[in-house]
């Protein structure tokens, strides 16, 4: 027993068990997106007029007895449309940082995140396969995921060619 290490005790080259790893081990290391505040506040700010346009758009489009759900199918295509657009410029105007980033937090995530509804989609279909519509929530869907694909690209060929005449540059 000559040692003076007492059992259960860790030795001088045995470091204990790091209790907190979601903590950066250098202080001065940025804290990622998703765990600031305030990218947290632009999401939440942009969510909430997303959705509450949503709702007005979803009461404005009523399904008006066609049995196609004509305010989530207007949604996600606009949606999806202003989405490709707003990230194509910000893409073109700069690298994600500074006022680029708050944008694509508030107008990206938060406001498109939340207009769009892809949830209300995947209800519709199987609301109208179970009633007996099989062929029209097949159409749905793939009407919704093929305008949806168009219209993001409309998104960004539209912002493209904006920028383009805006900027002056040459193809």
């Amino acid at each position: 027993m000559g040692s003076d290490h007492i059992s259960g005790d860790t030795s001088p080259n045995e470091l204990p068990a790091d209790t907190h790893a979601e903590l950066p081990t250098d202080p001065d290391t940025v804290r990622p997106l998703h765990l600031r505040p305030t990218a947290i506040l632009w999401v939440l700010l942009g969510g909430a007029c997303g959705t509450g346009l949503r709702y007005w758009v979803e009461d404005l489009l009523l399904h008006h007895d066609t049995g196609w759900p004509w305010g989530t199918f207007a949604v996600n295509l606009i949606g999806a449309f202003a989405l490709g657009a707003l990230l194509e410029g910000l893409a073109r105007s700069g690298e994600d940082a500074g006022w680029r980033r708050r944008w694509r937090l508030l107008l990206g995530t938060g406001f498109c995140g939340s207009f769009t509804t892809y949830s209300s989609f995947a209800l519709e279909m199987s609301l109208l396969s179970h009633r007996g519509a099989v062929p029209l929530a097949m159409g749905y869907g793939l009407a919704s995921v093929v305008a949806g694909i168009v219209c993001a690209w409309a998104g960004i060929a539209v912002a493209g060619a904006a920028l383009h005449r805006q900027t002056g540059e040459v193809s």
